[in-house]
């Protein structure tokens, strides 16, 4: 069996797809900076990495298209910076 006919295997797991459709409406989270202290919670929590740390090490939604609404970001925000714009 030669390399070109060998199957390619991925590492990561799939994505869970969104049932939400953010096209057409707001980000799927609403980040409140002024309340944020970047403690990163969310960031390391998140099971679909939709965040990453701006320049300040706040988030910030790098890959909205990606949030299934799961809630784990918000409910164990410490600040309560962080609220969801469909649910």
């Amino acid at each position: 069996m030669t390399d070109s006919n060998q199957a390619k295997v991925s590492d990561s797991k799939p994505k869970a797809k969104s049932k939400y459709d953010y096209s057409n409406g707001p980000l799927p989270l609403e980040i409140r900076m002024s309340w944020c202290k970047a403690c990163n919670l969310c960031i390391a929590l998140c099971p679909q990495q939709v965040f990453e740390p701006d320049r300040d090490g706040k988030p910030i939604q790098a890959r909205p298209e990606d949030c299934t609404q799961c809630t784990i970001c918000w409910v164990h925000c410490p600040d309560f910076a962080i609220t969801s714009n469909y649910k």
